[in-house]
């Protein structure tokens, strides 16, 4: 899977890489569009193919769906969270930005994982399609979608792509830098990158 993983979305990463994660330079328009994180993830091979064309296939539909892609990390291989016998799971985040509210946000996020044969049969179950709202603008709710999502921190499998795209994001509650939540998990080892950084 190393040697095939392809970057079908190069200007989305070079775009991060060109304005170094200053928000102000990303055409955010303060008030209307907001600026959020997504987790991306599939163990399963859906109808369009392997796990890693599936993501890229999502990512596809965001802007059809008001989702605009302003930045994507590496894609990394991580196993299974808990442990199981599953396949192991491709994974991303992407920073985006929208004009939708975060129940809008949820939903259409669930209908593009619909659209990909996402089936939600039993917690922690393999799947062909994630997506989950990791940080939406920096708000904080316990009301759904919970913000920011409530287990982010404890996985490496999501740490580590997020400070691809953030590297000096900081938890909206606990105030804790992205390096210091890294150095807390300890599944960060099974985390593992796919792609080369781009030049």
């Amino acid at each position: 899977m190393r040697c095939n993983a392809t970057r079908v979305i190069y200007g989305y990463y070079q775009s991060y890489k060109d304005n170094h994660y200053d928000h102000s330079k990303m055409g955010f328009n303060s008030g209307v569009e907001r600026v959020i994180y997504i987790a991306l993830g599939a163990n399963l091979p859906s109808h369009v193919g392997e796990p890693l064309v599936t993501l890229n296939k999502a990512l596809e539909r965001f802007p059809i769906k008001g989702i605009k892609v302003e930045a994507l990390s590496n894609w990394y291989e991580t196993t299974p969270v808990p442990v199981s016998d599953q396949p192991h799971y491709v994974n991303a985040v992407a920073l985006v930005s929208t004009q939708q509210d975060p129940i809008s946000l949820l939903n259409t996020l669930l209908s593009i994982e619909d659209e990909f044969g996402r089936e939600r049969l039993e917690r922690n179950a393999a799947r062909t399609l994630d997506l989950d709202i990791l940080d939406f603008n920096g708000e904080v709710s316990e009301n759904s979608p919970i913000l920011p999502h409530p287990r982010l921190q404890d996985r490496g499998f999501v740490l580590l792509p997020l400070r691809d795209v953030a590297p000096k994001w900081r938890h909206p509650v606990t105030g804790q830098g992205i390096d210091d939540l890294i150095s807390a998990v300890s599944n960060v080892s099974t985390v593992k990158k796919i792609t080369e950084e781009l030049a």
